[in-house]
């Protein structure tokens, strides 16, 4: 029994794992209590930290210190290799608009931190910490850590946590009431704002249908389909041809009759063009194969085909199958001969039923191959990471260089990769359920540690003016918030899709979980979605900017 005690009394390994087991439990479950049917989420394990902390648990601090640096690169490195596949077009096309007013939350944040630094002679490390929870974002407050344990010799780190802690509930909170003072502001009504957001949506470029087009045009009679493919390739992907009541298979050597009609897929921006080249087309609500024909969801896991393009796989010309769509990190994309198909990625096939299951075996769709982790290139892209993060950079006007550091360096890799997808004969294709296990682990270390660390002052901070921190918290979070929201609703954007961008310029899962629960559309999420990316990336270098600033 006194070797069980001795686990809570020491400050050895074990005893390490036995705390940060027991706030990591304490923290989840505590996360999962709905106030106000709002959930704290991951937040709920550095209250328990704290907790843990300030009743006097004392864990090794160069242990303590590798376990928070480690957990934090692996959640980084997570984040940036789900959202790199999409990083590049976030912040294109439509999507520009919305990363620009998300990018704007952020330096007004970062300029009111400086300013209460130098109002109210906030310290560096007080004022950093303070911003980063009052954006609820923990990535920052793991960069600005380093730089303060680097740069800034002799200055309590902890402070920082402890900073962060206090203004990281109004940080959640905050995002809450200005969704809803932009409600109340502009009297908007949710329901219009649903159908305005379906009638957008079902006009929008981009958004792919299925369709049938009728072939009508007089120069594509007697030609066979390869011809017709050659012209409208990237605008159309043929599943299968009519022709009076049978479907046949489309391959190339497939002649075109007067009368034919051509099922398939098509970006609808493309619809124009597909009738004046081809003939009418009409949009079908529900793809129907019948017949001889099939359609079936393959998954790619077969390395050696991985990286090359569908020309080059040539599944349609030995087979009379056509790769019709790909469904890759969330986004469809209509398929032509010249895309690259990658590991992971979930193809539509549509042919003769008897070879759809031979070219899935040429696929792989192999479950087994795809839960496979690959370590060598997890580890290669965290070692890259930690390299670049080490490199100083000069910026114009600042005291000391900057670096990515053990945040930064192996999410911008990380982005990279996954928007790249491969290298060589490297993958860097991680599981949806592989990639949630190390965030939610590598988080859970992380806000344990900085828990830990700082509970043991924490009341007695927060008594002896700390409370002031949530005023300045309360500042940081909310007029960037209520600024940019009023000026998006006088852009005319949808009230649905600005409760989305608010919640994710501060990367925050309990608010885009309220903003879902106003209407039960898309909205929210890929407005999220869209601002995500880039904002995650600003976050973690402007927390070390303004630690840098401050020197």
């Amino acid at each position: 029994m006194s070797e069980i005690l001795s686990l809570f009394t020491t400050t050895g390994t074990a005893s390490a794992l036995v705390f940060l087991s027991l706030v990591g439990i304490a923290g989840v479950l505590l996360g999962k209590i709905k106030i106000f049917n709002i959930k704290m989420g991951i937040a709920g394990v550095l209250f328990s930290g704290l907790l843990a902390g300030h009743l006097g648990a004392e864990l090794d601090p160069h242990l303590l210190h590798f376990v928070k640096e480690f957990g934090l690169i692996l959640f980084v490195y997570s984040i940036g290799l789900e959202v790199g596949p999409r990083f590049m077009s976030s912040i294109k096309n439509q999507g520009l608009t919305a990363n620009l007013l998300a990018a704007s939350i952020v330096f007004l944040g970062f300029g009111i931190a400086l300013f209460l630094h130098f109002a109210f002679d906030v310290p560096i490390q007080v004022i950093v910490g303070i911003m980063c929870g009052a954006v609820t974002n923990t990535p920052s407050l793991g960069a600005a850590q380093q730089v303060i344990t680097e740069q800034m010799a002799g200055v309590d780190p902890h402070m920082i946590g402890m900073g962060y802690a206090v203004a990281y509930p109004f940080g959640i909170f905050g995002i809450i009431i200005t969704i809803l003072l932009i409600r109340f502001i502009f009297k908007v009504k949710v329901d219009d704002e649903i159908q305005r957001y379906r009638d957008e949506t079902s006009q929008s470029v981009g958004k792919i249908k299925a369709v049938k087009v009728k072939v009508t045009n007089q120069n594509l009679f007697n030609k066979p389909l390869a011809f017709i493919n050659s012209i409208v390739d990237k605008e159309l992907a043929i599943s299968r041809i009519k022709r009076k009541d049978d479907f046949i298979a489309p391959t190339d050597d497939v002649i075109i009759l007067e009368g034919d009609e051509l099922y398939g897929a098509c970006d609808l921006d493309h619809v124009s063009n597909l009738e004046l080249q081809v003939g009418s087309v009409i949009q079908r609500e529900k793809i129907e194969v019948s017949g001889p024909l099939g359609i079936k969801h393959v998954m790619v896991t077969n390395k050696k085909i991985a990286g090359k393009t569908i020309e080059e796989i040539g599944v349609y010309k030995r087979y009379p199958v056509n790769i019709t769509r790909i469904f890759r990190a969330g986004t469809e994309h209509l398929a032509s001969k010249e895309d690259t198909i990658e590991f992971g990625d979930t193809v539509r096939i549509v042919g003769q039923r008897e070879a759809l299951s031979d070219v899935a075996k040429e696929l792989g769709n192999s479950v087994k191959d795809l839960s496979h982790p690959n370590i060598i290139p997890i580890l290669i892209g965290i070692f890259v990471g930690i390299i670049i993060g080490s490199i100083p950079i000069a910026l114009p006007g600042l005291p000391a260089p900057a670096k990515l550091g053990l945040a930064g360096g192996p999410l911008l890799i990380a982005l990279l990769l996954g928007h790249k997808g491969k290298i060589g004969k490297l993958d860097f294709y991680m599981t949806p359920s592989s990639n949630l296990f190390i965030r939610e682990l590598g988080i859970i270390l992380f806000l344990s540690c900085v828990g830990l660390s700082s509970g043991k002052y924490f009341v007695e901070t927060l008594i002896n003016g700390g409370y002031m921190w949530m005023l300045y918290g309360a500042a940081i979070t909310f007029f960037p918030l209520i600024i940019v929201g009023i000026a998006a609703r006088m852009m005319k954007m949808n009230y649905l899709s600005i409760s989305g961008l608010l919640a994710g310029s501060m990367t925050d899962p309990p608010a885009l979980e309220f903003a879902n629960s106003l209407a039960p559309v898309q909205a929210q999420s890929t407005a999220y979605a869209t601002v995500y990316p880039l904002v995650m990336f600003l976050r973690v270098l402007m927390a070390q900017v303004l630690v840098l600033l401050l020197l």
